[in-house]
């Protein structure tokens, strides 16, 4: 079990973190609180001082009963500086609520307060949880400060959108729910290495849709349940990971971090700047071929219309492009959606062409699986072997998607070990 360290930050949805500290103290783990003077207008010490067994800790100067001990410890034989030895002693740290005041602090390398103080002298992993009004957390300078952090290798668990605290306000904002913060925090809690730990994963998923006019597009069926899929199971394995979701409607995976787009070049200009940050590239994303040559920028009356002719044309090749860019030590795989018995000889010349390590084919003509089902089943084509993966739920098919990608990993590993004898 983990020793948590949470802390608490003046917005009205810290109340939500008083479950999660219970959530968190009946799986077992150890909980220590810090909070914000802010804080306390929402949730007092007394609240999670009878959850967590500990003393709750607002003040830096003030002297900590527990001398920096988690629940279970024994505590140390001196009186430490209290938010060095909590910061020190933790597996995890997570900031919730994180304010929009207290990201900017962060960002900026402030420590004015125990959980600004404890995040600079943290060498464990750290979580934030932005809870704020929708306008404030879609301003360019607090999307820019979460950007610095996520840089920093803080793991961002998005917020919700719903009703928020202002009467009548609607939109993203909502602190993620209590188990849904949980359930990150198990994920990048200390303990055995995983085998992805420390690698960056960029995973596209979902179907691109080329506006026809302003309110029809062309598209195609692709849900992103693969792409949503391998995402959860790259975060599960310790990767750090961003998905560009293009059109779904899914339950995010806590700890992922997504983007949204819409149209094919979106989804292109998301993925190619962040290739460079990216140990592996995972395309499973239904991207267009065609988009139309002239959208028009109102609604296409069906009166003034008699007959519609739409021309076509095509779109940026991004699995290839990206290809083209990719650092020595990448891992690129292509997934491709092919129709009938020949689409496996297909997937192999794209295989060649793109220069990919390896390409997931599945038959799109089959019902049972693929677009807008659970269920697929696939060819994972590489270089040096192939792997057919019988039908499958979606989940089943990304464990073994990224055992794959695990043994392209330790061939790669192998080949440079062995480069780097004979130059020697």
């Amino acid at each position: 079990m983990a020793r948590i360290l949470l802390g608490v930050t003046g917005g009205i949805s810290a109340y939500k973190v008083v479950e999660l500290a219970r959530l968190a103290t009946k799986a077992g783990h150890a909980v220590r609180v810090i909070e914000t003077p802010a804080a306390l207008r929402f949730v007092g010490r007394a609240t999670f001082e009878g959850i967590t067994g500990a003393p709750v800790l607002v003040e830096e100067a003030e002297r900590d009963p527990a001398r920096g001990a988690y629940p279970g410890e024994h505590s140390p034989g001196h009186d430490p500086i209290n938010h060095l030895e909590l910061a020190a002693r933790c597996d995890v740290f997570c900031v919730a609520p994180a304010t929009a005041n207290t990201i900017a602090k962060m960002a900026t390398g402030q420590a004015d307060n125990m959980v600004t103080a404890a995040y600079l002298a943290c060498a464990a992993p750290v979580l934030v949880a932005p809870a704020m009004n929708n306008h404030m957390y879609e301003h360019a300078a607090t999307q820019a400060n979460l950007d610095v952090l996520r840089e920093r290798g803080v793991h961002l668990i998005d917020p919700g959108t719903g009703p928020l605290a202002s009467r009548g306000e609607w939109g993203v904002g909502r602190l993620a729910e209590p188990a849904t913060i949980l359930e990150a925090i198990e994920m990048v809690a200390g303990g055995a290495p995983r085998p992805l730990d420390g690698m960056r994963v960029l995973v596209t998923a979902g179907g691109t849709r080329e506006p026809l006019d302003a309110v029809r597009f062309v598209g195609n069926r692709s849900s992103g349940r693969m792409g949503f899929a391998l995402a959860a199971e790259a975060a599960r394995r310790g990767a750090t990971v961003t998905v560009v979701a293009a059109n779904t409607v899914l339950e995010a995976t806590p700890g992922v971090h997504y983007l949204e787009v819409q149209t094919a070049e979106e989804l292109r200009e998301a993925t190619l700047s962040r290739l460079r940050e990216t140990d592996l590239l995972l395309m499973a994303a239904a991207v267009a071929d065609f988009r139309p040559a002239d959208p028009r920028g109102s609604k296409i009356s069906k009166e003034d219309t008699a007959a519609l002719s739409i021309d076509l044309v095509p779109t940026h090749d991004v699995l290839s492009e990206a290809a083209a860019q990719r650092r020595d030590d990448q891992i690129i795989i292509g997934f491709a959606a092919e129709h009938g018995p020949q689409g496996v000889e297909r997937a192999r010349g794209k295989l060649e062409r793109k220069n990919l390590d390896a390409i997931v084919v599945n038959d799109i003509s089959r019902p049972d699986i693929g677009f807008d089902s659970d269920y697929n089943e696939v060819a994972i084509l590489g270089r040096a072997r192939e792997l057919h993966v019988p039908r499958s739920t979606k989940e089943d098919v990304a464990v073994r998607v990224l055992d794959f990608v695990q043994e392209l990993r330790i061939g790669a590993g192998a080949r440079t070990s062995a480069k780097e004898g004979a130059d020697e």
